[in-house]
């Protein structure tokens, strides 16, 4: 009978067929063969597939456990994939009353790539983080979704949708890689099926589906194969603590502790440090945990350990489907401390050449410490995440650049802010940046000051860590008109749109300061790439005198002369300082306002007036 036939490339999405009954949705839709974990916990979602029996018949493949939920339009399917297991499709059916209710067909798939090979982002990379929906209109035709809650694009609306898309990233990945950086973190670019505001990203309403206002699947897919291509990995933004409130799910919970606080909804107090405090309340730890970020973003409970297996296999499932270079975990220190172990470490032994940075919005580096690998904590917590948010270092530079001069203000927080580096692990897994899309902008940071803006991007981008741009720095974007006002801090990129008369990335109407520190960014970046003196090398550095800052980066072959003049004026720097006990820095020289440096000396001077190296 013809319509016995497997339907699984008609289903899209779900990759399954279903007999007498609407289609189930079985999460993850396919696997991979190989996996170093063996287990494989599948989550199935219909009417009544709770009163079920699943039986599969497939060389490799057992039931080791049939799970039921509360809800009996659940079922959770514990697999064991045996080491020897051939790639295919195997039939899955489900049996009530000794009848079948459901047959499925699911993909086992061949892996592209063992996981050492799979490569995650380090010191030698440069970020440029995207809010997809602000940065390029690739597709028009996937601005009016009348079949989505938000159904068509407002450019005039701050917080309405755009029309940027996958496609529009896409067709600007050479300039992104002229430009010189070496990874793309577009915020997250899963379903987002809110009524309004949800442009961001962060309130997801399908772990599965990519936003169709900005592609589909396969557009996710090419995007990842033509970031390889150009030497461009690809981060994925992962949200495991809330999701948005129109998430499928929250008509039918499997369990009724799926969600916190699900039936009286209680916002967190977002006291963060509870993670660390030795004297914190145990009300103030469940509710900073356990409270929803914002009343339309439900936050999960995993300590749950079936939402715990679902969220770690659809990291999983994302980083085999596209091939990824790193996850960016929104909200780190939001979710289940014994949850995030597992997450990280899962990830992490699957792939051991991989790279997690957490979000710990905390200006104090004991805080932001606590989060790493390696990081010895009183209280117990052992991840498995290399890299943090250096949220201490950002705010120690705006200060630098800012503050008036001061034996304990303005640009001595660079040098107390590296001092505070004992805190850490490992210093150069730190991201480091001077904005992102949840803060204002970098240059409205520095009062709208072109070369305040250039020594700042100087120091970003040659101290240790993982530097990060935002979108737009490099043509001077800010929100000086609206300060702290998110939907400004996210404008559009000039040229993204067909009409707009000003283009960021062909450089058409752009003005002198903005050409400026354009041609600044790619030749920093594009240096950059060449020099293992700054991605690998130690550093040195020197008090500050005079409104003056001198680092040294070194390595057994080179070493690279960093210094930040903030003075309005010229400065000379007496080099004898640095050559008293210290032979390492013999190619030190004075750095003056408007002095170029001498063919062959690895010097970078990032003065106040004048940037030459």
């Amino acid at each position: 009978m013809p319509w016995l036939k497997p339907l699984n490339t008609v289903l899209l999405s779900f990759a399954l067929t279903s007999l007498f009954a609407q289609p189930l949705r079985i999460e993850p839709m396919n696997w991979w063969v190989g996996m170093k974990n063996p287990e494989l916990q599948l989550m199935v979602h219909g009417e009544g597939i709770g009163e079920t029996i699943p039986l599969v018949n497939y060389p490799g493949i057992t039931i080791k456990k049939i799970n039921r939920a509360e809800s009996k339009n659940y079922l959770f399917i514990d697999l064991l994939v045996a080491k020897n297991t051939k790639p295919g499709e195997f039939t899955i059916s489900f049996r009530k009353n000794g009848k079948v209710a459901h047959i499925v067909d699911y993909k086992l798939n061949q892996r592209r790539l063992s996981a050492s090979q799979v490569k995650g982002f380090t010191s030698s990379d440069v970020i440029y983080l995207i809010t997809p929906d602000r940065f390029a209109d690739g597709d028009v035709t996937n601005n009016i979704m009348p079949d989505m809650r938000e159904k068509t694009v407002n450019r005039k609306n701050d917080y309405g949708r755009h029309g940027g898309d996958i496609r529009g990233i896409i067709n600007h990945l050479d300039y992104i890689a002229g430009m010189g950086f070496t990874a793309i973190w577009p915020t997250p670019m899963l379903e987002n099926d809110m009524r309004e505001s949800s442009y961001h990203g962060y309130a997801i309403t399908d772990y599965y589906r990519v936003d169709p206002r900005f592609g589909d699947i396969d557009d996710y897919k090419e995007l990842a194969d033509k970031c390889r291509q150009k030497g461009l990995k690809l981060i994925f933004d992962g949200v495991v603590n809330h999701t948005g409130s129109q998430y499928w799910w929250m008509k039918d919970l499997p369990f009724k502790n799926w969600i916190n606080y699900a039936d009286s909804m209680r916002t967190t107090n977002h006291r963060r440090t509870v993670n660390q405090d030795l004297y914190a309340s145990a009300a103030d730890k469940e509710l900073m945990v356990k409270g929803w970020f914002v009343p339309s973003m439900p936050d999960l409970n995993q300590s749950n350990p079936f939402l715990a297996a679902f969220l770690i296999q659809n990291t999983i499932w994302w980083t085999e489907t596209l091939g990824l270079g790193g996850i960016r975990q929104d909200t780190y220190p939001y979710s289940e401390k014994k949850f995030l172990e597992q997450w990280t470490c899962r990830i992490m032994n699957e792939y051991p050449h991989f790279s997690i940075v957490g979000e710990e919005w905390s200006y104090n580096p004991l805080i932001a410490a606590y989060w790493q690998k390696g990081k010895q904590n009183t209280t117990g917590y052992n991840g498995c995440m290399k890299s943090t948010m250096d949220f201490p270092m950002q705010s120690a530079l705006v200060a630098a650049l800012t503050e008036p001069e001061g034996w304990d203000k303005g640009i001595v927080k660079l040098y107390e802010g590296l001092a505070n580096d004992i805190a850490y692990a490992n210093p150069n897994d730190l991201l480091v940046f001077g904005d992102n899309h949840d803060m204002n902008r970098l240059f409205t940071f520095v009062n709208n000051d072109v070369d305040l803006m250039q020594m700042a991007l100087s120091y970003i981008l040659t101290i240790r860590g993982i530097p990060q741009v935002y979108y737009g720095t490099e043509v001077l974007l800010h929100n000086t008109a609206k300060p702290g006002d998110h939907g400004l801090i996210r404008s559009d990129f000039p040229g993204g749109w067909t009409r707009d008369t000003v283009n960021g990335f062909t450089g058409e109407g752009l003005t002198a300061d903005q050409q400026r520190i354009q041609t600044f960014l790619r030749k920093l970046l594009n240096w950059r790439k060449t020099k293992p003196v700054i991605y690998e090398g130690k550093t040195l550095h020197f008090a500050p005198q005079n409104g003056t800052y001198t680092y040294f980066r070194y390595n057994s072959t080179e070493t690279v002369m960093v210094v930040m003049n903030k003075n309005n004026s010229p400065a000379s720097i007496d080099t004898k300082l640095f050559f008293r006990n210290n032979k390492r820095q013999k190619n030190g020289h004075q750095c003056n306002y408007g002095r170029r440096a001498k063919p062959g000396q690895k010097t970078v001077c990032a003065c106040k007036i004048s940037t030459d190296f």
